[in-house]
This record gives structure tokens, sequence and C-alpha cells, in this order.
């Protein structure tokens, strides 16, 4: 920890030594969203709690909603990045050849990976806190209790994800545990669905029932209050604690303590053998599809000097077109996404959240009768979708060029030659997000009933953005490469990856500002929307070619 520690200090320096400027964008970005969100908070929940009889329950039903999810969604982030911490990371493998134990090992990585994976609930959590207090009047000592409640909360989503993690990594090679997995999945799936199957509001209940229509509202949050659930323990004590409450408060943190204290206990004694024996098996076998017939019928057969071709290269026949060499770059780059599990698990995970808030749109559309709120909900899905969109781009697109790694010199003696490496990157990246986005929008916009034309405007202002957010991301992926690092995660989390963000965060916001001033309200103006659009454009157009431009320029002074 110490070592480690100080490598990420010196890190830290070095970066604000290279440039102090862009250092002090990214400081005032991380300033303004936090000041951001937290006037956000205070304004939402001042405004709830003026409901008489009613702003203190939505209130508390909230927290409650947002604690529980807020735990499902540490619990898969501590898995995928456990399993890639644990099992497919060098240090990881390089410290279980040495001679120190597998226990101090895990330690290691657990408190990493918690780390890791929990970084940004504190940063979510944060501002939410500090203005509910704020508008509670909570008393000083409230904030030193959040602060310790949120550091044990976090403990317990870790020990699941890495026994989680450790279970998967021992035994995915078996069929049974396959399609056992598959059965549970697609069962929860099944039950979530069915469960939050919603019944809309009539409007003679929303005019003269008001507690019915609560009722009905809050009638899938019961869940959240199941006495077991961690996300209980931790809003239960901040509630309590805030209304004075002190013994309650007290008793719900010593549960989450005793909790924490004992799985952190049992990781931290007792799960190095298991995490040797986890890692030996990963290393040990070829694939997890082994047992099954129609895998192996696959592989080389007795006597052939090359694999059947399969799917990738079948779908690809047609960039023969582009050259031989175009191909083969496509392929590998879809084959080695493919074979990292953490990177495609979490696009999966991030475009299934995104479609279950598409989902849910269509049960939103009944009460939407003014022209205000049909534009205002038109532009937040534009907005949601961009932000998914800037997302995938800086998670996946910007470390592209650095996971070329030092066999970077090959590629560059190769005919083919840096600049068109990068340019067919861009393209491949464009044409897989933009066939993702577009179809999400376009079915977005239909769950909202919109015409076919808002429609299609809406498709054609998420292909600019796809284009000038991939142009941004491989850009600067090209401007500040990281060849040492195989991890694309440690990889996003450097210098170029937190200015990507923060660009594409701006660009993104800009832009629906942009759109959303043009386009929207009863009485358009030709000239205005016009003016919206074109600035639009010229927005685009200057954030996706510029950094590509520098980025292609600078392929010339990269020394390998």
């Amino acid at each position: 920890m110490r070592v480690n520690g100080l490598q990420a200090w010196r890190r830290l320096l070095s970066i604000r030594e290279q440039s102090r400027l862009m250092t002090a964008v990214i400081g005032l970005f991380i300033a303004g969203y936090l000041w951001l969100s937290f006037w956000l908070f205070h304004s939402g929940l001042g405004f709830v709690a003026k409901f008489p009889g009613l702003g203190v329950v939505l209130t508390e039903r909230l927290l409650y909603l947002l604690f529980a999810f807020l735990f499902a969604l540490l619990l898969l982030s501590n898995l995928v990045i456990s399993y890639t911490n644990f099992f497919r990371n060098r240090e990881a493998a390089f410290l279980l050849t040495m001679p120190v134990p597998t226990q101090t090992i895990l330690r290691w990585k657990f408190i990493e990976s918690t780390l890791l994976a929990s970084w940004a609930f504190l940063f979510l959590i944060a501002p939410l806190l500090a203005a509910f207090g704020l508008v509670r009047g909570v008393p000083w000592h409230f904030y030193l209790l959040t602060v310790g409640l949120t550091a044990l909360f976090i403990v317990l989503p870790g020990v699941i994800g890495v026994w989680v993690a450790m279970t998967v990594a021992r035994f995915l090679d078996r069929r049974t545990f396959q399609i056992a997995v598959v059965a549970v999945v697609a069962l929860l799936v099944t039950g979530a669905a069915f469960w939050w199957r919603t019944q809309p509001a009539t409007e003679e209940m929303l005019e003269v029932r008001t507690m019915q229509a609560m009722d009905q509202l809050l009638a899938k949050t019961h869940f959240t209050l199941f006495p077991f659930l961690p996300s209980y323990w931790l809003t239960s004590s901040v509630l309590n604690w805030a209304d004075g409450i002190l013994s309650a408060a007290g008793f719900f943190a010593l549960v989450l303590l005793s909790h924490a204290l004992f799985f952190g206990c049992l990781a931290f004694t007792r799960w190095g053998n298991y995490f040797y024996e986890a890692g030996s098996a990963v290393q040990s076998r070829a694939s997890v599809w082994g047992n099954w017939a129609w895998f192996r019928a696959r592989q080389l057969p007795d006597g052939a000097l090359a694999p059947r071709p399969g799917i990738i290269e079948r779908v690809c026949r047609p960039l023969d077109w582009f050259g031989r060499d175009v191909r083969a770059l496509v392929v590998k780059d879809i084959r080695t996404f493919w074979r990292d599990t953490a990177q495609w698990g979490q696009s999966v995970m991030l475009f299934g959240l995104l479609g279950a808030y598409i989902i849910n749109l269509r049960n939103f559309t009944h009460q939407l009768t003014n022209p205000f709120w049909i534009n205002l909900v038109a532009h937040l899905n534009l907005f949601a979708c961009a932000l998914n969109l800037a997302t995938l781009t800086t998670r996946f697109v910007f470390p592209q060029f650095s996971l070329e790694g030092r066999r970077l010199w090959i590629v560059g003696m190769a005919p083919m030659g840096l600049a068109r490496v990068v340019l067919t990157k861009f393209l491949l990246a464009s044409t897989m997000s933009l066939l993702i986005t577009a179809g999400l929008i376009a079915l977005s916009c239909y769950m909202l009933r919109m015409t076919w034309d808002r429609v299609a405007f809406y498709a054609g202002v998420v292909a600019v953005m796809t284009f000038a957010l991939n142009g941004l991301a491989v850009g600067l992926g090209v401007l500040y490469p990281n060849f040492k690092d195989a991890n694309p995660g440690k990889i996003v989390s450097g210098f170029g990856g937190t200015l990507c963000l923060v660009l594409s965060f701006l660009y993104t916001l800009g832009s629906v500002l942009l759109i959303a001033y043009g386009t929207s309200g009863r009485n358009l103006q030709f000239e205005v929307a016009l003016t919206s659009v074109s600035g639009f454009a010229v927005l685009s157009f200057l954030v996706g070619w510029v950094p590509l431009k520098l980025g292609l320029r600078q392929l010339g002074k990269i020394e390998v």
C-alpha cells in the first residue's frame, strides 16, 4: 500500500509538471461538478420537502431506493473489476510467482479493487449527503458519521464481489456451472420485468385521491425496506441521526460495523488458498467452452493448416474492398475486445441500464400532454443517450491505441502505417457505436411517441455526436498514450482519459443546450433554428476533427 500510494503521488506530481493549464481545467471541472451536483440535490430535496405531509415520506423513500440500487451497482462493479484485477492483471500474475503469501496478495488486490470500484460512488453521494444535511439542519457530527458509515458500506459489496469473482473463475469451465448461471440470470431478469410492471395512475386518481396515487407510486419500492439489506442499515442510520434518534442510528451503525468486520476479517484471513486455486484454474485452462461439442468442432481439425473462418471473419469479408490489411486489423480489434471479459461485460451492463431506462419510458408518456414537458423530456432523453455515448467512447475507444503496447513498432514498420491504423480504429469505433446509439435513440423517441420527423432529427444529431466523440477519444488517445499498462481501466484513469471525459461531458452538455435552444418552444423561428443547428455542426466538427488531426500529426514523433 505504501509503495503504490507513493507511485500514485509521484504520477500526480508529474502530471502537474507536464501541463499546469490542463491540470487546472480538470480541477475546475471537478470543483464545478461538486458545486453543481450539490446545488441540484439541495434544490430537489428542498422542493420535495415543501409538500405538506408527504415531503418527509418521499425524501426517505428516495434515499432508501437510491442506496439500494447503488448497492446493486457496486456489486456489479466490484465483480467486474475484481475479476480483472485478480486474474487478468500482470502484477497479480507476477506476485503469484514470488515468495509472497497468497493471503497478502489477496489483501492488497482486495483493497485496490474495492477502491477502484467505489470511488465513483463516493464522488456521487458526497454532495447528496451534504445537501440532505443542509436541508434537514443537522448538527456537525452528522457529517462525521456519514463518512464512517460510507467507508463501512463499501466493504460489503467489495467482499461479495471478490468472492463471486473467485467462484466464477474457479468453476466457469464446468458445463453445469455455465447452465446454472444462464438459468439464474434469465430467471432474475424475468422476475424483475414482472415485478416492476407498473400501472399508470389515472387522471381522477391524480386529481382527487392523492394518498391512493402515492401508495401506488411507492408500491414497488417496498423491497428497499427489507431489513437484511446493507443499504437499509446505512439509510436508516443516516435518517435516524438526522432526526435526532441517536439510539436507533447507533444500532444500525453497529449492525453495519459488525457485518463489515466479520466478512472483512474472513476475506483478509481465510481466502488466500481459494484465490490461489482460482488463479491456477484460470491460467491452466484453454477455454471455458471446451465442454461443448459445437465449440470443439470449430477448432483446428486434424491435418488442417489453419482454423476454419469464424463468424467475425465471415462478417468482415466485405471489408476486403478497403484492403486485406484493414480487414485483418478490424478482425483483430473485435477479437481482442471479445476475449477481454471485463470490457464487454462492462459494455453489456452499461447498455443494459440504458435499455431498462428506455423500456420504462412507456410508463412515463401517459401524463405528457403539455408541450413544455414533451420538449423537456425529449431533450433530457437526448442528453441521457449522449452521456452514455460519451462514457462508451472514453472507456473503450480512448485506450485502443495504447493497448497496442510495445508491439506498436511492429505495426509502425508494416506497409499499412500508423496513420491508417488510427483511421481504421476511428471508423470501426464510430460504426459500431453508431449502430447501437442510433437504434437506442430511435427506440427511446418511439417510446415517447414522437413524430417520425423528430425521430429522424434526433437520430441525425446522435450520428453527428458519435463521429465527434469518437474523433475526440481517438485523437486524445494518440496524444496521451500509455504503453506501460495493459489494463484499459488504468489507461482511462490517467491524465489523458480524465481530460477526454471532461471534454466529452462539456461537448455533450453544450450540444444539447444548443439544440434545445433553437429547436424547442411553441413559436419556432427558422433563423434561430438554423443558427442553433449550424453552431452544433461547427462545434462537433471542431471537437471531432481537431484532436484527430493533431493525433495523426503526433504519430510521426512517437518513439516506442
